[in-house]
């Protein structure tokens, strides 16, 4: 693999970008590698226990492959039958779904052919059987004997019996009015019950194909341009989405106490009592919003305050960001293959999962009839299944941000743009399979581990629903809670230690421990980049979704031979959105690995000598501005010697972090003095929990982690 003869030096702590590889997690790698032989075995055993004949052909309730010769099963009875002529799989009542086990609860045979229109009586099933040789009833009864046997009735199909088609390629009768399977989709019986809607949807989708493929590739082209539109408006489009947060958060909340003041008004004696107690309670949930709206615009505005000094570097990154653009274009094609290999392996995975579903031994169930199950050990097959599904998706995905962060890197660091690699993510993904695949892999499995947890927490939740107290409710959501949070955290924090792991060819603890040491010097700036940077995306994705339906709206009005624009509609925007998160993703993802790649930058090197910056033009010219700002400040360095500093200082963060709590318990004193009554004590409790329990930690810890700091180091 390239890296065979290396060794992972795990011990190594300086930063020398892109001077020499290696190994790195190799125990993982070979983990991974058993984990996907696991999976192998798996799919191999399904096919060769006949799993994949009875998917693909089908069986009967009585354990029997249709359309060819089965072998008798003992103690079954209608087992061994030679069904070469029968190939397809009849239920007698299709529309009896099993909601608890997701299963058509019915008896199945093979028959010679799907009835095409509907049968009402069992006379019609009868001729059905005389004219097309395929006998809808159970094999014991003879198709003379349909209407004057006693048992027809419970031996035969529920009348009527539904026009059905076969499915293609699974040889399944299954019935062409999809109101059938109404009780199956809860959420879609008044939807579905009428079934002219259903057909009118379905039609308009078929009729405005065209359409709909024209505005996908809309939102295809209109993501492209927003990702080089961005580099060149992001000074103001920072600056003029700023302003409509700080507008938007006045006016809803000056909106929310305006209309607790009407209401207060209207909240008088003379309504009933009925009236007056909902008049009340209205009171009363307007005073919480606008409470809360009011402490939301505080905070922001102290947000703001503390970091307006810092959106400068979130259009710096921005700009370049768009230049790494322009040298690397295959980036841009970077989420189409990585959602072509996802849908490759959740392919692979539906269908070795339905070939589980038929794979085992015939045993009877408690109804007589015949299912295959798996005993043993083996049954155990699914759950690896499952976790086969998360750790390797979340791999392909890791791959995807560390081939980028690869790439990005290399931009950063090469000194001469004109000596890049010929193609850098080409170059970026060899030395992912040579040398990274088990610090993916590891990265990887970890989001693993937190991921199966909370989807088992979700998974019961859902099953006790209405049955819980309203204690173990909150316990669950709770947990599902702080797990989602702590998912979003390491991931984060693994794709700044794929960065990391590309710059400095480090395992992966290693990795994540310098990435987390540079994060936590730059705590601000990482805050005002992911709430700036992530919010302009965020305006970019809604701006794609709203001009694609707009235009979308537009042509399906000039096509007068279609109405009803709802589905279509909403396919086009579903599919823009999708278009637009992969695309911006993609962008926020190189701001992300730019900025640990300029903190690094500016840590180890001052642009002295032998210690040159990286950095781009206008990184550099933003470093410049700080230097400049810093000495009018009285805080520039010595003419002795420069000291090479984090961004933000230990003492300058824990400083200013002392200051926005000081404004902030100042400003909800103020605010809480102006209430009276239950409310004042409701709002000076809250903030007086704030405080302890939030402001001060956040203080204790900031102090704690700028003890961790190295000192500075001066360089002469």
């Amino acid at each position: 693999m390239g890296c065979c003869s290396s060794a992972a030096h795990s011990s190594k702590r300086e930063w020398k970008p892109l001077e020499d590889r290696s190994c790195t997690d190799i125990p993982w790698l070979l983990l991974f590698i058993l984990f996907c032989v696991g999976m192998g075995f798996i799919c191999g055993f399904s096919i060769a226990t006949g799993a994949a004949a009875r998917l693909v052909s089908g069986y009967d309730s009585y354990g029997n492959i249709c359309g060819q010769k089965n072998v008798m099963v003992d103690e079954i009875v209608n087992s061994g039958l030679d069904l070469t002529q029968k190939k397809y799989v009849f239920f007698l009542d299709p529309c009896n779904v099993d909601l608890v086990h997701r299963k058509i609860k019915s008896i199945a045979l093979c028959v010679a052919a799907c009835p095409r229109k509907e049968l009402k009586t069992l006379a019609d099933v009868q001729k059905f059987a005389e004219t097309n040789g395929s006998n809808l009833c159970s094999y014991e009864l003879q198709s003379s004997k349909y209407t004057t046997d006693s048992q027809a009735s419970t031996l035969c199909p529920k009348l009527p019996v539904p026009e059905s088609a076969p499915i293609p390629f699974f040889h399944r009768c299954a019935p062409v009015n999809i109101s059938c399977y109404a009780k199956f989709a809860e959420a879609l019986i008044t939807f579905v019950s009428d079934s002219s809607v259903l057909h009118r949807l379905i039609s308009g989708v078929m009729t405005s194909k065209e359409i709909i493929m024209g505005l996908c590739l809309l939102s295809l082209v209109l993501s492209m341009i927003l990702m080089v539109i961005i580099r060149y408006i992001s000074r103001v489009l920072v600056w003029i989405l700023t302003i409509l947060v700080v507008l938007g958060s006045l006016g809803g909340t000056g909106v929310l106490w305006w209309l607790y003041a009407k209401q207060r008004n209207f909240v008088n004696e003379t309504l009933t009592a009925d009236q007056l107690q909902v008049a009340k309670d209205n009171l009363q949930a307007l005073l919480v919003y606008a409470i809360s709206a009011t402490v939301f615009t505080v905070i922001l505005f102290l947000i703001m305050l503390i970091m307006r000094k810092r959106v400068a570097l979130t259009i710096a990154l921005f700009h370049v960001a768009g230049k790494v653009f322009i040298h690397l274009p295959l980036l841009v094609f970077q989420p189409f293959w990585t959602f072509f290999a996802l849908i490759l392996f959740w392919s692979y995975w539906i269908m070795v999962l339905l070939f589980l579903g038929t794979t085992g031994s015939p045993v009877l169930n408690e109804e007589g009839f015949v299912e295959f199950r798996v005993l043993g050990p083996l049954q155990y097959m699914w759950w690896y299944h499952v976790v086969g599904l998360i750790w390797i998706s979340e791999f392909i995905l890791a791959c995807q941000q560390m081939t980028v962060a690869g790439a990005v890197v290399t931009y950063y660091f090469t000194r001469e743009k004109r000596n890049l690699p010929f193609t850098p993510i080409l170059a970026s993904v060899n030395r992912l399979v040579c040398y990274h695949l088990g610090t993916v892999a590891k990265g990887s499995f970890i989001i693993t581990l937190v991921k199966i947890p909370r989807m088992v927490l979700m998974y019961i939740h859902s099953q006790l629903k209405g049955k819980e107290n309203a204690c173990a409710r909150c316990m669950l959501k709770a947990c599902i809670c702080c797990l989602w949070c702590l998912e979003k955290c390491l991931t984060y924090l693994n794709q700044n230690a794929y960065t990391a792991t590309a710059i400095n060819s480090t395992n992966f603890c290693t990795s994540a421990k310098d990435a987390f040491v540079i994060l936590v010097e730059n705590a601000l700036r990482v805050a005002a980049i992911n709430t700036v940077g992530d919010f302009m995306l965020f305006l970019g994705k809604v701006l794609i979704v709203c001009s694609t339906g707009l235009a979308g709206v537009m042509l399906l009005n000039y096509q007068r031979d279609y109405t009803v624009w709802v589905l279509p509609l909403i396919i086009v925007c579903l599919f823009a959105f999708l278009v637009a998160h992969c695309f911006l993703s993609i962008y926020e993802m190189v701001v992300d690995v730019l900025f640990l790649c300029f903190a690094i930058d500016t840590k180890y090197n001052d642009g002295s000598p032998g210690r040159e910056f990286y950095m781009d033009k206008i990184l550099m010219e933003f470093v410049e501005n700080s230097r400049k700002s810093m000495k009018e400040a009285g805080r520039g360095g010595g003419a002795e010697g420069r000291e090479l500093k984090p961004m933000v200082g230990a003492d300058e963060e824990v400083a200013i972090l002392q200051e926005f709590h000081f404004y902030f318990l100042s400003l909800s004193v103020f605010t809480d003095c102006t209430s009276s009554g239950e409310v004042f004590v409701l709002c000076i409790t809250q903030d007086v929990l704030l405080f302890l329990f939030v402001s001060l930690p956040i203080t204790w810890m900031a102090e704690f982690l700028s003890q961790l700091r190295p000192s500075p180091v001066k360089v002469s």
